[in-house]
Protein backbone atom coordinates (compact mmCIF):
# COMPACT_ATOMS: atom_id res chain seq x y z
CA UNK A 1 0.00 0.00 0.00
CA UNK A 2 1.20 3.57 -0.72
CA UNK A 3 0.10 7.11 -0.25
CA UNK A 4 -1.28 8.47 -3.35
CA UNK A 5 -0.27 12.34 -3.07
CA UNK A 6 1.27 14.98 -1.31
CA UNK A 7 4.87 15.08 -0.14
CA UNK A 8 5.29 11.31 0.55
CA UNK A 9 3.18 10.59 -2.35
CA UNK A 10 4.40 6.56 -4.19
CA UNK A 11 6.19 6.09 -0.72
CA UNK A 12 4.95 2.48 1.21
CA UNK A 13 3.24 2.01 4.12
CA UNK A 14 4.42 -0.62 6.67
CA UNK A 15 1.60 -2.20 8.20
CA UNK A 16 0.34 -5.58 10.06
CA UNK A 17 -1.97 -7.70 9.26
CA UNK A 18 -4.56 -10.10 11.03
CA UNK A 19 -8.04 -10.24 11.86
CA UNK A 20 -9.76 -6.96 11.14
CA UNK A 21 -6.77 -5.50 9.70
CA UNK A 22 -8.16 -4.23 6.09
CA UNK A 23 -6.20 -0.87 4.92
CA UNK A 24 -7.95 1.72 3.18
CA UNK A 25 -7.68 0.72 -0.66
CA UNK A 26 -6.08 3.63 -2.85
CA UNK A 27 -9.14 3.85 -4.37
CA UNK A 28 -11.21 4.78 -1.48
CA UNK A 29 -8.68 7.19 0.02
CA UNK A 30 -8.54 9.06 -3.57
CA UNK A 31 -12.20 9.11 -3.10
CA UNK A 32 -12.37 10.36 0.07
CA UNK A 33 -9.51 12.92 0.02
CA UNK A 34 -11.13 14.32 -3.64
CA UNK A 35 -14.50 14.41 -1.79
CA UNK A 36 -12.38 16.42 1.08
CA UNK A 37 -10.48 19.03 -1.04
CA UNK A 38 -13.85 20.04 -2.90
CA UNK A 39 -15.21 21.12 0.22
CA UNK A 40 -12.68 23.24 0.80
CA UNK A 41 -10.46 21.74 3.20
CA UNK A 42 -7.26 23.37 3.83
CA UNK A 43 -4.59 20.73 5.24
CA UNK A 44 -2.23 23.88 6.47
CA UNK A 45 -4.75 24.52 9.24
CA UNK A 46 -6.33 20.84 10.00
CA UNK A 47 -5.55 19.02 12.81
CA UNK A 48 -6.77 15.71 12.13
CA UNK A 49 -7.97 12.24 14.41
CA UNK A 50 -7.43 8.88 13.27
CA UNK A 51 -9.77 6.52 15.01
CA UNK A 52 -9.36 2.69 14.64
CA UNK A 53 -6.05 3.70 12.81
CA UNK A 54 -4.95 0.44 11.81
CA UNK A 55 -1.80 1.20 9.71
CA UNK A 56 -2.41 4.76 9.58
CA UNK A 57 -3.08 5.27 6.10
CA UNK A 58 -5.95 8.01 6.61
CA UNK A 59 -3.37 9.90 9.10
CA UNK A 60 -0.53 9.84 7.20
CA UNK A 61 -2.39 10.22 3.95
CA UNK A 62 -3.28 13.71 5.56
CA UNK A 63 0.23 14.55 6.79
CA UNK A 64 1.27 14.05 3.16
CA UNK A 65 -0.98 16.50 2.32
CA UNK A 66 -0.13 18.94 4.57
CA UNK A 67 -1.99 18.36 7.61
CA UNK A 68 -0.67 20.47 10.50
CA UNK A 69 -0.98 17.85 12.98
CA UNK A 70 -2.43 14.02 13.06
CA UNK A 71 -3.10 11.62 16.03
CA UNK A 72 -3.55 8.33 15.64
CA UNK A 73 -5.80 5.95 17.74
CA UNK A 74 -4.68 2.61 17.92
CA UNK A 75 -4.95 -0.31 21.04
CA UNK A 76 -2.84 -2.72 18.91
CA UNK A 77 0.50 -1.91 19.94
CA UNK A 78 2.25 -3.67 16.52
CA UNK A 79 -0.18 -1.87 14.69
CA UNK A 80 0.87 1.47 16.28
CA UNK A 81 4.64 0.67 16.06
CA UNK A 82 4.09 -0.11 12.64
CA UNK A 83 2.32 3.77 12.40
CA UNK A 84 5.74 4.88 14.53
CA UNK A 85 7.85 3.32 12.39
CA UNK A 86 6.16 5.19 8.80
CA UNK A 87 6.31 8.28 11.05
CA UNK A 88 10.19 8.01 11.45
CA UNK A 89 10.95 6.83 7.94
CA UNK A 90 9.05 9.22 6.41
CA UNK A 91 11.02 11.76 8.62
CA UNK A 92 7.71 13.85 10.09
CA UNK A 93 8.05 16.02 12.62
CA UNK A 94 7.71 14.44 16.06
CA UNK A 95 5.66 17.85 16.46
CA UNK A 96 2.84 17.12 13.81
CA UNK A 97 1.74 13.22 15.11
CA UNK A 98 0.96 11.87 18.03
CA UNK A 99 0.17 8.06 18.54
CA UNK A 100 -2.05 7.28 21.41
CA UNK A 101 -2.39 3.33 22.34
CA UNK A 102 -5.36 3.38 23.86
CA UNK A 103 -9.33 2.22 22.63
CA UNK A 104 -10.89 4.32 20.74
CA UNK A 105 -14.02 5.05 23.37
CA UNK A 106 -11.50 5.92 26.33
CA UNK A 107 -10.31 9.09 23.72
CA UNK A 108 -13.74 9.75 23.37
CA UNK A 109 -15.00 10.60 26.75
CA UNK A 110 -11.95 13.39 26.66
CA UNK A 111 -13.69 16.13 24.81
CA UNK A 112 -11.17 18.80 26.78
CA UNK A 113 -8.62 18.11 23.80
CA UNK A 114 -7.86 20.54 21.61
CA UNK A 115 -10.44 20.06 18.76
CA UNK A 116 -9.73 18.53 15.52
CA UNK A 117 -11.08 19.70 12.05
CA UNK A 118 -10.83 16.11 10.77
CA UNK A 119 -11.95 12.57 12.29
CA UNK A 120 -11.56 9.50 10.55
CA UNK A 121 -13.31 6.65 11.85
CA UNK A 122 -12.36 3.46 10.00
CA UNK A 123 -13.34 0.71 12.57
CA UNK A 124 -13.20 -2.93 11.98
CA UNK A 125 -15.71 -4.66 9.88
CA UNK A 126 -18.13 -6.55 11.62
CA UNK A 127 -17.53 -5.34 15.32
CA UNK A 128 -20.62 -2.96 15.52
CA UNK A 129 -18.36 0.17 16.37
CA UNK A 130 -19.52 2.89 13.67
CA UNK A 131 -22.60 3.86 15.33
CA UNK A 132 -21.33 4.87 19.18
CA UNK A 133 -17.94 5.89 17.80
CA UNK A 134 -20.03 8.59 15.29
CA UNK A 135 -22.39 9.16 18.21
CA UNK A 136 -20.04 10.67 20.04
CA UNK A 137 -16.73 12.02 18.02
CA UNK A 138 -18.49 15.48 17.55
CA UNK A 139 -17.35 16.69 20.57
CA UNK A 140 -13.96 16.57 19.34
CA UNK A 141 -14.49 18.48 16.37
CA UNK A 142 -14.57 22.24 15.93
CA UNK A 143 -18.03 23.08 14.06
CA UNK A 144 -17.67 22.98 10.35
CA UNK A 145 -15.42 20.12 10.40
CA UNK A 146 -15.31 16.78 8.94
CA UNK A 147 -15.55 13.55 10.29
CA UNK A 148 -15.14 10.32 7.14
CA UNK A 149 -16.20 6.82 8.27
CA UNK A 150 -15.14 3.85 6.21
CA UNK A 151 -17.35 0.85 6.69
CA UNK A 152 -18.97 -2.55 5.51
CA UNK A 153 -21.43 -1.48 2.28
CA UNK A 154 -23.93 -3.19 4.10
CA UNK A 155 -24.44 -0.47 6.83
CA UNK A 156 -26.18 2.60 5.95
CA UNK A 157 -25.44 5.85 7.22
CA UNK A 158 -29.11 7.34 5.78
CA UNK A 159 -31.08 6.32 8.48
CA UNK A 160 -28.83 7.30 11.46
CA UNK A 161 -28.66 10.76 13.24
CA UNK A 162 -25.80 11.63 15.27
CA UNK A 163 -26.37 14.29 17.81
CA UNK A 164 -23.60 17.21 16.17
CA UNK A 165 -23.38 16.05 12.65
CA UNK A 166 -24.79 16.22 9.40
CA UNK A 167 -24.84 12.90 7.02
CA UNK A 168 -23.15 15.37 3.25
CA UNK A 169 -22.74 12.16 1.76
CA UNK A 170 -23.30 8.01 1.82
CA UNK A 171 -21.58 6.11 -1.19
CA UNK A 172 -20.74 2.85 -1.78
CA UNK A 173 -17.33 1.70 -3.17
CA UNK A 174 -17.43 -2.42 -3.86
CA UNK A 175 -17.81 -3.71 -0.11
CA UNK A 176 -16.65 0.08 1.16
CA UNK A 177 -19.55 2.37 2.15
CA UNK A 178 -18.04 6.01 3.04
CA UNK A 179 -19.89 8.36 5.00
CA UNK A 180 -18.86 12.42 5.02
CA UNK A 181 -20.63 14.30 7.71
CA UNK A 182 -20.16 18.09 8.79
CA UNK A 183 -20.05 19.00 12.70
CA UNK A 184 -22.93 21.19 13.15
CA UNK A 185 -22.54 24.75 15.11
CA UNK A 186 -23.68 23.66 18.96
CA UNK A 187 -25.03 27.51 19.41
Amino acid sequence: MRIIGGEFGGRSIQSISGPGYRPATGKVRQAVFSMLESRGLIWSETRVIDCFAGSGSLGLESLSRGARQAWFVEKNKKAAHSIQQNCVTFKINPDRFRILIRDVFSVLKRPDWRPFQLAFVDPPYGKKYAFPALSRIGSLLDPGGYVVSEVESDLDFQEAMFQDLELLLNRTYGQTRIGLWMVRDRR
